[in-house]
């Protein structure tokens, strides 16, 4: 029965999740990465916000990456994309050396959105996927505190009997 709160806490958020982000025509996976990594990297605000740089930052990549394979495409063709992506994915390897950047994963998250949701390259279709990005960030906070809450209480309830 202790498990009865935590799924009704996890299905209610889902839902309202799913429901807030296909009223507003969010790419509804987006929104899922970024509810993922809040557990995944750590479930505080400060790595939460570090990862969510990464994702960022990842995205913004994605986008050189697309830029670079453009212009590298005039001169050496159909190789400019993967010669674009060797060497901007090889300097990862800098970045995973760094005290605060160096997360590699959340940085392959924000390449996988950008190159999921393949918008156009122009600022603001890019810059409205920090909305779902930023919801479900939001999402599995919320989700993680009432679930904190339900433990506290359950902890509380059992140590009273």
């Amino acid at each position: 029965m202790k498990t009865l709160p935590i799924a009704a806490a996890f299905g209610l958020f889902g839902a309202i999740a799913v429901t807030v982000s296909f009223s507003q025509q969010w790419p509804t996976w987006v929104m899922f990465i970024a509810w993922v990594s809040f557990y995944i990297f750590g479930k505080k605000w400060q790595s939460s916000l570090w990862a969510f740089l990464q994702i960022i930052l990842g995205m913004g990549m994605a986008v050189l990456i697309q830029l670079t394979a453009g212009f590298l495409e005039q001169f050496i063709g159909g190789f400019g994309f993967p010669v674009s992506v060797f060497f901007y994915i090889g300097s990862l390897a800098y970045f995973a050396g760094t005290q605060k950047l160096n997360n590699i994963p959340a940085w392959f998250l924000g390449l996988i959105i950008l190159f999921g949701v393949h918008p156009p390259l122009e600022p603001l279709p890019i810059l409205k996927l920090l909305i779902p990005i930023t919801a479900g960030f939001f999402f599995a906070w919320l989700n993680n505190k009432v679930i904190e809450i339900i433990h506290e209480k359950q902890v509380t309830g059992s140590s009273a009997q």
